[in-house]
């Protein structure tokens, strides 16, 4: 049985992982410079943490977060609402053979983040994992 190439498991490939952080770097830019049309979407403060590119590289999904997290969802549909715009503006600054469809979705990993934080200072979680190994071998 053949395995599809893009779906073996492997992780993105480095042109993906590329490709993606290019996308990161400029819609960040544009972003930062409010080149968008839109005045409720510039009114944000937006954080783009990574873009993860279909194989083909025709789809994009950028993990973002407005700044404090504040007006999440107002941000993500003012996102989703320029899409186009933002594809526009994104393609333009890039020589790519296809301009890619951006997907925007909340970046969470900050609150698990914290949520690891606050459990690793529990009392019983801190003392399992500060205790001596030897301790527990008698």
């Amino acid at each position: 049985m053949a395995q599809n190439r893009f779906h073996s498991g492997t992780g993105p490939s480095q042109r993906q992982l590329r490709v993606g952080e290019l996308i990161r770097r400029t819609l960040s830019d544009v972003l930062l410079r409010g080149d968008v049309h839109d005045p409720e979407l510039n009114r944000h403060s937006i954080t783009v943490g990574e873009v993860r590119t279909s194989p083909d590289l025709k789809v994009a999904t950028a993990y973002v977060l407005p700044l404090g997290g504040q007006g999440a969802e107002e941000a993500l549909a003012a996102l989703r609402r320029n899409s186009g715009e933002l594809r526009h503006l994104v393609a333009k600054a890039m020589t790519l053979k296809y301009a890619p469809q951006l997907r925007f979705v909340l970046d969470e990993t900050f609150d698990r983040m914290d949520d690891t934080r606050r459990l690793l200072s529990e009392d019983r979680v801190r003392r399992d994992v500060e205790s001596d190994p030897e301790d527990d071998a008698d």
